[in-house]
């Protein structure tokens, strides 16, 4: 029973689709331009902008009177209250439990954000546990991360894969551990010259299969 360790942002559940839906709803509520949106899809930089850093850049545009942390509050809940889970995402979890992996969450983040998402969007009924780097005490790509989220099912790496969006965090961890990898390219082309990914993909469900069919050739090669 092989370990399967997911990102979750933009791999498991839809963040960068989820924060331009809310962004375009603040922006109108707020009586911004529409053409603001591409400047505020900057500043958040697909989530790696610090939440404080976002809602200070939007308080100085605007002119806003809102407290920074009545802004950082509208961020989180807003974007959890709209994130839902894909069922053909629940269904290739599903599919690779049965096919005897165990699939683990393995997300950077802070511990009430990340843990809202897994649990609101049901996305906790399919995956065996989860591990969030603030309550972990280290983040990816330090392989200590991902040595945690095997401990936590009580397995070995031994024959992991791992699957992501981030060419530094999720493949750049794969690699410092020796084991192989699917990242989900989203559109982009690679460009990290220190280490490349096993497979690529264009969304969670094809690297699912491509993580079965890859180790179904290796059982019996």
């Amino acid at each position: 029973m092989p370990l399967l360790l997911l990102d979750l942002d933009n791999t498991l559940l839809d963040r960068a689709g989820t924060f331009r839906a809310w962004a375009q709803d603040f922006l109108a509520e707020i009586g911004a331009p529409p053409e603001d949106l591409q400047w505020l899809l900057s500043i958040d930089a697909d989530g790696l902008t610090d939440r404080w850093d976002v809602a200070d850049a939007i308080r100085d545009r605007y002119r806003l009177r809102v407290s920074s942390i009545d802004l950082v509050d509208e961020l989180t809940e807003g974007l959890v209250e709209r994130l839902t889970l894909d069922p053909l995402v629940a269904c290739a979890l599903r599919i690779a439990d049965d096919s005897g992996w165990v699939p683990v969450v393995v997300t950077n983040g802070t511990t009430r954000q990340q843990d809202i998402k897994i649990r609101r969007t049901g996305l906790d009924r399919y995956v065996a546990d989860w591990v969030i780097s603030e309550d972990a005490g280290v983040s990816k790509p330090n392989p200590r991360i991902f040595a945690m989220a095997a401990q936590r099912v009580r397995m070995r790496l031994q024959g992991a894969w791992v699957v992501g969006d981030s060419p530094e965090a999720d493949i750049g961890g794969a690699a410092a551990m020796g084991l192989p990898s699917v990242w989900l390219h989203r559109g982009r082309s690679w460009m990290e010259e220190r280490f490349r990914p096993t497979r690529t993909a264009e969304g969670i469900i094809p690297a699912v299969a491509t993580v079965l069919a890859a180790a179904g050739v290796a059982r019996y090669a």
